[in-house]
Order: structure tokens, then sequence, then C-alpha cells
């Protein structure tokens, strides 16, 4: 598997549309953390995953929901998944969200 070397990085890799108003740029990633960009219109279902995941709301407002608990989030605001724990998010207007994973999520690479 290849992994990201750069050390900086500019914010203009190439942004890739997974369908439902859905888009990921990565920012940088190697096989302990991975960062995305993802801009949203769209509702992320519940879900769950062995990362520990970190979210930052970059820009919008967001109706969380983690382990049970729903919140509305905005810009500047964030959330904590612990690995293994339901997550999803609903957009409540367009968005930008910021996640890190640990270990990286080897399922959003394509082979």
């Amino acid at each position: 598997m290849n992994f990201k070397k750069e050390t900086f990085f500019d914010g203009n890799s190439e942004w890739e549309d997974l369908g439902n108003g859905i888009s990921r740029q990565f920012v940088g990633y190697n096989s302990q953390i991975m960062i995305v960009k993802f801009e949203k219109d769209s509702i992320g279902v519940l879900h769950q995953h062995f990362h520990s995941q970190l979210t930052y709301v970059a820009s919008g407002k967001f109706e969380v929901t983690v382990d049970g608990e729903t919140k509305i989030l905005k810009q500047g605001d964030g959330f904590f998944a612990q690995p293994n724990i339901f997550h999803g998010v609903k957009c409540m207007e367009a968005s930008k969200l910021i996640d890190s994973f640990t270990p990286f999520r080897e399922d959003f690479l394509k082979n």
C-alpha cells in the first residue's frame, strides 16, 4: 500500500463524489492516522467502525448523534466517536466536516 509521504498539504487534492450529496477530499494519512474533509448536504446514516474518530465542523450546522445522544453542532464544534460506537450526522445546511481517524480508514482507499 502506498502512503502519502508529503509533509505539507495545499488543499488542492481532488474531491471525490461519493453520491447522495457527499464529497470527500483526503488531507493526508499514513498507517496510523488519516484526515479527510467532507462536504455534505445529506444524511450520514448511523454506523460504527473500529476506528477512533474525531470530527470538527468547519462550516455549516449538523444534527449529530453519538451513542444515542443527539446535539446540534455548528462551525467550530466537534465530536469524538469511540471505536465501535454508533454515530451519524444529518446536515441542516450545506456544510464541511474535517474527520480524523486512527488507525487510518483503509476502506476509504481505492485499490
